[in-house]
């Protein structure tokens, strides 16, 4: 059975998800570049984004577990792109250029309807309008017997946490300090009755958590 699996979530010591006001110039908020520079010193990340080099070990062994066995990808719309309200056009097709790195399908929450976007590699954005159930349905279907991963932002992964869907969720802990922005864990109550932490380890550059679902 297709499992819903969170993986690389990057969190902030002071545990924000993101930082503050966001904006097409800083998409991760203030600061927020340094939530991931663990992940981009990896010899994994940089080769899925055509780059050489990179370090291996623990962090890069969680960006290779990150990939395997996934056939689709939620996503919420604040990862998707900055756009907000009524799409204006169909000028904005993400944030990773002409191949995104996904090349599976990819399901976006909206509450805003908007034609499929097929994209170079395999990936094709859907847009799901009515709800966080019917884009784990879809994705389930689409993934065609492989696990589907949740991504961003940080309320995508409160609304799956606070269902009780996720049945893994790895959060990477960056030795940063945000002071604002988007929390990762609020507004998720009851998680310690359905989920135990059954992995945590460190690098020098990040400590990786692991919750599964009871």
């Amino acid at each position: 059975m297709a499992r819903l699996r969170g993986h690389n979530i990057s969190m902030s010591l002071d545990g924000y998800a993101a930082g503050p006001d966001q904006s097409l110039d800083n998409p991760l908020g203030v600061g927020g570049e340094g939530l991931h520079t663990w992940a981009v010193a990896t010899r994994s990340w940089r080769k899925l984004h055509g780059m050489d080099g990179g370090e291996e070990g623990v962090d890069d062994e969680f960006i290779v577990r990150g990939d395997a066995g996934v056939g689709a990808t939620i996503m919420g719309r604040n990862m998707f792109g900055p756009v907000r309200g009524p799409w204006p056009d169909d000028q904005w097709t993400g944030w990773w250029g002409d191949e995104p790195p996904y090349h599976h399908p990819v399901f976006v929450l909206t509450h805003h309807a908007r034609a499929p976007i097929p994209m170079q590699g395999g990936t094709t954005f859907h847009f799901v309008t009515d709800g966080i159930e019917a884009a784990l349905e879809q994705a389930v279907a689409a993934a065609d017997g492989a696990d589907v991963r949740i991504g961003g932002g940080a309320a995508t992964i409160q609304a799956y946490l606070r269902a009780g869907l996720i049945d893994e969720l790895h959060v990477a802990i960056a030795p940063v300090l945000l002071g604002g922005g988007e929390r990762l864990f609020d507004n998720v109550g009851g998680l310690v009755d359905r989920y135990d932490v059954v992995e945590f380890v460190s690098s020098p550059v990040a400590t990786h958590m692991v919750l599964g679902r009871r």
